[in-house]
């Protein structure tokens, strides 16, 4: 018996999806692969202006899920390039190591103001918050007030646009768990006592070299040449999903509206879009969650500089106050392929925002200068260098937000998305879950074995749920 699949979004998790199906040689399947965009990889795609190549965020390749590291070897296996891992933390207008370095944190706070951090330290585990509903209160548990402050605060609050104390819990819980003080000072000591089992960060990651889009866009032709009957189609978007004799129908908007019936859908889109656009018995109260759920946007303004880069960073954490810039990419040391011109310099200054605020509606032009003006006033780029190209990219629907609205009304939506006959939702947005790429692509493979067997043995829910955070390693 022949099934028709649909599968809404051609990110990491659709296409991993796509691809577990494309082999599986036991069931005939006719797959649609239907993407919003004019390119696949989501928010992993790799943009290309004149051969000058933007990582939309960076994604580093590495997993402690074999299969996610196998899926990426076979997709990829001559265009891995082995990358060190620098990234730094700049803060009142100096770098700080990340992991911290003792030297490099007492040069930089001085001994009077490492003191307080120790002091604050302290207090916390004498006096510490008796409850942790929130990041405030998570991280000033485990680091002090004060390093808090230093080290968490600033950056945070750009990425979200709202108080740490607004934000759960739960996200920081799944991002730097098993992290605390003393390991951070134990990384941070220049010897490490021999037999000491220390979590500490990766310090390598392999890197497709011309950025992650080259994987996925890899993965697509590799889709469509496993089965004829699996189909990629761009700038395709859900209008409409209506389920009626146990068939899903759907609307779809190309060059015209196309309706077609599909047997079991797997969504990657934002989940309050996909409620939202269901003629399905639907409660009240679970639309009215649809619609209040929010996702943070992010916009890189790509830039090139007519001198050679002097950083030696991935990319920069920029906590500085008195800027808008969240993050900088230095592309020239992701790889030197992403760069035309090795003599010049290729950044990806990042802004954190709102669809619709001030900075997402801000000309290109502005968007420009702006970014050009803040790397100069924090000295990351010399004074003497003239931006030569500079372009923007604005990506929706990029980062899910943990608010107190989402801590009391997700529970329920989650077991109402469970109940929905045939649809299976995966990936960062599909889920409304901050994953990371590999825990986005392990979902959607759980997803497509679910189809194989037919019923729901694998609980994509529990991905990432009780994992250490991914960056981590024991030494």
């Amino acid at each position: 018996m022949t099934k028709k699949i649909l599968i809404i979004g051609a990110g990491p998790a659709g296409l991993a999806c796509a691809h577990e199906l494309s082999i599986h040689k036991e069931t005939d399947f006719i797959v649609d692969i239907v993407e919003m965009a004019g390119q696949v990889g989501g928010i992993s795609r790799t943009v290309n202006f004149d051969e000058y190549y933007y990582d939309l965020g960076g994604h580093r390749f590495f997993s402690k899920i074999n299969e996610v590291n196998e899926l990426w070897k076979k997709t990829l296996p001559n265009d891995f390039l082995v990358r060190e891992r620098l990234s730094r933390i700049y803060y009142n207008y100096q770098f700080y190591n990340y992991p911290l370095q003792i030297k490099n944190v007492l040069g930089n706070l001085g001994l009077t103001e490492s003191f307080l951090i120790l002091l604050s330290f302290i207090k916390a585990k004498i006096f510490p918050f008796k409850e942790e509903n929130n990041f405030e209160q998570w991280v000033t548990n485990r680091f002090g007030s004060r390093l808090y402050k230093t080290f968490f605060k600033t950056y945070t609050e750009k990425v979200w646009g709202i108080p740490c104390n607004q934000i759960q819990a739960e996200w920081v819980a799944q991002r730097i768990k098993n992290l605390s003080f003393v390991s951070a000072i134990l990384n941070a000591l220049p010897w490490k006592r021999k037999g000491n089992k220390i979590k500490t960060l990766i310090s390598k990651f392999r890197y497709p070299k011309h950025g992650p889009g080259m994987m996925y866009e890899a993965m697509a032709r590799i889709i469509e040449k496993n089965n004829k009957n699996f189909k990629v189609n761009l700038n395709s978007k859900l209008v409409r999903l209506e389920y009626k004799n146990k068939k899903w129908i759907s609307t779809i908007k190309q060059k015209k509206l196309l309706v077609k019936e599909y047997d079991e859908i797997v969504s990657t889109m934002p989940i309050s879009s996909l409620i939202l656009s269901m003629d399905y018995d639907v409660p009240e109260d679970i639309k009215n969650i649809a619609a209040k759920l929010k996702y943070r946007a992010f916009l890189i303004v790509c830039l090139v500089f007519n001198k050679p880069n002097k950083l030696k960073d991935n990319w920069i954490y920029v906590h500085e106050k008195s800027v808008k810039l969240g993050r900088l990419q230095v592309l020239n040391n992701w790889s030197p392929f992403m760069v035309k011109n090795k003599n010049y310099s290729s950044y990806g200054a990042e802004y954190f925002c709102d669809e619709g605020d001030e900075t997402w509606v801000k000309p290109d032009k502005e968007l420009v200068e702006l970014a050009v003006k803040e790397l100069k006033l924090c000295g990351l780029v010399p004074n003497d260098y003239e931006c030569i190209k500079g372009n923007v990219v604005r990506a929706k629907n990029t980062y899910p937000v943990y608010d107190e609205f989402y801590r009391d009304n997700m529970p329920k939506f989650i077991e109402f998305v469970k109940t929905l006959p045939g649809l299976q939702v995966a990936g960062r947005c599909g889920m409304f879950k901050y994953n990371n790429m590999d825990h986005s692509i392990y979902t959607g493979l759980l997803a497509a074995r679910n189809i194989i067997l037919g019923h729901s043995k694998y609980d994509i829910w529990s991905v990432n749920q009780d994992e250490e955070y991914h960056e981590t390693k024991q030494e």
